[in-house]
């Protein structure tokens, strides 16, 4: 297994209702390679086929993948409380495609993704684009859902060292918490 030989093999997760970015990047020290990414589109059913789709395509994705970790970005609350709720519940079912596979679930925040990646948690969509394309070595930018994904799981992978440190360190990650 990949974790047993040190190299950690991480789901980012950027939840949607209408589209979930997923991006997976594994880590041998400090290096960085690129494994897969995308978007799952829910489509424009009733909520719970939608959540269904969600859940059972990350399901999916872990399964071909085999990640040993995820990272899911936070929910920010919207100007539209019903925004935010609807976004509360896809996180809800991509959280709960983890757990069901036994995977621990770190979370971090859009701030903290963007200094991760970036240096500033400010940073435009298009910045954070850019500085996972050169992080991961990529020909071309992942679309911006996708980017997101993989910005995340590349703050994970940044948790013990440098500005990714800002949302892990003392603190251990077990099955799904943070104790």
């Amino acid at each position: 297994m990949a974790s047993e030989l040190g190299i950690r093999r991480i789901l980012g997760i950027d939840p949607g209702l209408r589209m979930t970015g997923f991006g997976v990047i594994s880590v041998a020290g400090n290096r960085l390679t690129y494994i897969a990414c995308g978007c799952i589109r829910s489509g424009d059913g009733e909520l719970p086929a939608r959540l269904r789709v969600i859940l059972m395509d990350l399901a999916e994705v872990i399964a071909r993948h085999q990640p040993t970790e995820v990272a899911v970005e936070k929910v920010f609350v919207n100007v539209n409380p019903q925004s935010t709720l609807l976004l509360g519940q896809a996180r809800g079912a991509a959280i709960s495609a983890a757990v069901l596979a036994e995977l621990p679930v770190v979370e971090y925040t859009a701030l903290q993704v963007k200094q991760a990646v970036v240096g500033q948690g400010h940073a435009r969509k298009e910045q954070v684009q850019e500085m996972v394309k050169r992080l991961l070595k990529l020909p071309a930018a992942p679309g911006s859902d996708a980017a997101d994904a993989l910005a995340c799981a590349i703050c994970h992978a940044h948790g013990g060292m440098g500005l990714g440190a800002i949302a892990t360190r003392g603190r251990r990650v077990r099955a799904g918490r943070i104790t």
